[in-house]
């Protein structure tokens, strides 16, 4: 801890926790529009995450906070307890940060078991598609609010929703009758009393709830996207333009200074200075942060149970997030960061920010060089980087809550640009066909249907693929031969040509594994009954599993059926042990036909096989 607090490079990392801070600073407030629970949501969660990551974490230069994935996922757990919670979001808060604090106890326990090491084992496809459609979903999300149009304040749009809406109302009652035992058939009495006490106003914010529904996503931002276009707000795209110039446009100028801080800066002091008519963010409240503690007073099994496999996704998002930017630290500054610290570090850091209100977070790669170049050595820049959003947050909050909405989604339209896996898409020309297949379904799936389901998806066809690519490479390693056709190995030149035909031999390379057990099994009726003996020879076959296991057993009992014998040759110690476990060895192959080397095999075929063997 000593190394990681080393006070020399104090001022190198309060200018580089500052920095990384003020860049940190537009893309939190962007993030928390975005996730649907406010600016406040997006800026909690980059202090919480940013300070704890930092303290307990394993990469000492790292700056933590909201993504663009973490918040791509978040978004789907907010959107779904808020329909579940008739639109109120206020309603809905404890069982999303519920879900929140779960990813991060999640991330914790991934730590302590180990698992950072096995993060770099994730698919590159599977990453790349995942990455490409978290910025279309962006980029598309954002194109209603950079032109202003919101459809749940679209009242035509909404009026749309209302039979839909009533139908719900109704049948809330109806569920509410029947959690009470009333008997609705007998008696409409009371249903008929408890649907005149809903008011317009309850079924126009029912509508209002259905119509931003249906218009989330990219396919509802797709279908709802004509009318839009229909309603633009020209102030707000100019506003949502002129972002998105100054952030490409500054870069061309330096680099120095952030180029989101100085568009933010810009476009609001614009639209304040000269008292447009725009839409602002929602309010930051003013003050210091305070638990919320409805999570554990209000807490609600039944409506987490849906999310926890999503909690799962969340906890593993982080973490190939986090480590990913932990490599690239490593790569600039030449250190080694500890895998599994930073997982416990993204999950004190993110259970933290949920008990607080804060949306997730994990390892953010821009800031991360950003604190690096800027003179970060140690842990201390990280922190610093909380500690400076606090200050802002304190000071600053009413100010911040008169940037424009439009600046926010002009910001996040570039995050999106920029999140895409460039290098992905262009190799696609190149790539195995199996690879574009797998990235491909996942971009799709995740851009147009479910985030933590494409990635789910994706993995398990990466999975079935790789497994039979390894059988067919087993296979085609193993091919059942006589020595007349399958290339001998050098301890084999010797082997007499009188008994090529009687003995026959077996090379199995790699591992017998459930994926090559098909191929394996076709050894025995490869093997005419003409035959005396075979040699199986397992001096590269370093592993067996349970169905392999059982492969080769039904083989040999069938050659032992046939008075074949077998003989083993240089058995590795794992598939040695699973042999003996299932009493292969001895019941079907004694010990005595068993041999370290080849050549001693050979004498034994010279003494049991008919025929002469000179050796």
């Amino acid at each position: 801890m000593k190394k990681n607090f080393n006070f020399k490079h104090l001022k190198g990392d309060l200018f580089g926790g500052i920095t990384a801070g003020i860049v940190a600073l537009p893309l939190a407030l962007a993030f928390g529009v975005s996730s649907g629970l406010g600016p406040s949501a997006g800026l909690y969660g980059a202090i919480f995450v940013s300070f704890f990551a930092a303290l307990f974490g394993g990469t000492n230069t790292q700056i933590s906070g909201p993504t663009a994935p973490m918040t791509a996922v978040s978004m789907v757990v907010i959107a779904g307890i808020i329909a579940m919670n008739d639109g109120d979001v206020n309603k809905a808060l404890p069982a999303i940060l519920t879900v929140f604090l779960l990813a991060g106890l999640m991330q914790i326990g991934l730590g302590l078991i180990g698992i950072g090491k096995y993060i770099k084992y994730i698919p590159y496809p599977v990453v790349s598609g995942f990455m490409t459609a978290i910025g279309i979903i962006i980029l598309v999300t954002q194109i209603l609010p950079a032109i202003g149009y919101y459809p749940k304040e679209d009242a035509e749009f909404a009026a749309q929703f209302k039979p839909q809406a009533e139908e719900i109302m109704l049948d809330n009652i109806l569920k509410e009758e029947a959690g009470e035992g009333i008997l609705v058939l007998e008696d409409f009495k009371e249903t008929i009393k408890r649907a005149e006490g809903i008011t317009q106003s309850q079924i126009l914010k029912e509508s209002q709830t259905l119509a931003a529904s249906e218009a989330s996503g990219v396919l509802g931002t797709i279908k709802v996207l004509p009318r839009a276009l229909e309603n633009i707000n020209w102030l707000e795209l100019l506003l949502a333009l002129g972002t998105i110039l100054i952030i490409y446009g500054f870069k061309r100028i330096t680099t120095v200074i952030p180029s989101t801080l100085v568009a933010l800066l810009v476009m609001s002091g614009i639209a304040f200075g000269f008292k447009l008519n725009y839409r602002p963010i929602e309010e930051i409240p003013s003050g210091l942060p305070i638990p919320n503690l409805e999570i554990f007073t209000n807490f609600n099994f039944a409506s987490v149970t849906p999310y926890i496999f999503t909690a799962l996704t969340l906890a593993l998002l982080g973490a190939i997030d986090s480590l990913l930017t932990s490599v690239v630290a490593d790569n600039m500054t030449k250190t080694k960061h500890k895998p599994n610290k930073e997982l416990v570090g993204q999950g004190i850091g993110n259970s933290i920010a949920a008990l607080f209100g804060g949306i997730p977070g994990a390892g953010a790669t821009i800031r991360t060089v950003v604190n690096i170049k800027s003179g970060g050595k140690t842990r201390l820049s990280g922190m610093m980087a909380g500690v400076l959003l606090l200050i802002i947050l304190l000071l600053l909050g009413p100010v911040a809550s008169q940037i424009p909405a439009a600046v926010l989604a002009g910001i996040l339209i570039t995050v999106g640009i920029g999140v895409m896996d460039y290098k992905g898409l262009k190799a696609i020309p190149y790539m195995p066909r199996p690879e574009v297949i797998i990235m491909l379904v996942v971009l799709v799936l995740s851009s147009v249907w479910n985030l933590v389901y494409a990635v789910g998806i994706g993995l398990v066809i990466a999975s079935l693929m790789f497994m039979k690519k390894m059988g067919d490479l087993t296979a085609e390693r193993s091919d059942v031969k006589t020595l007349l056709k399958e290339k001998a190995w050098d301890d084999e030149h010797g082997f007499p040509e009188s008994l090529k035909e009687e003995v026959y031999i077996k090379h199995l390379k790699g591992p017998l594994f459930f994926g090559s057990t098909s191929d394996f099994q076709q050894l025995a009726s490869q093997i005419p009954n003409s035959a005396a003996a075979v040699v199986i020879r397992m001096g590269r076959m370093q592993y067996i599993d349970q169905s392999g296991l059982y492969a080769m057993e039904d083989v040999l009992v069938d050659l032992a059926k046939r008075g074949i014998k077998v003989m083993l040759v240089n058995v590795l110690n794992q598939p040695k042990y699973m042999l003996e476990r299932i009493d292969i060895i001895p019941d079907l192959v004694p010990k005595e036909q068993i041999f370290t080397n080849f050549s001693d095999c050979l004498k034994w075929i010279n003494e049991n096989v008919k025929g002469e063997v000179k050796l």
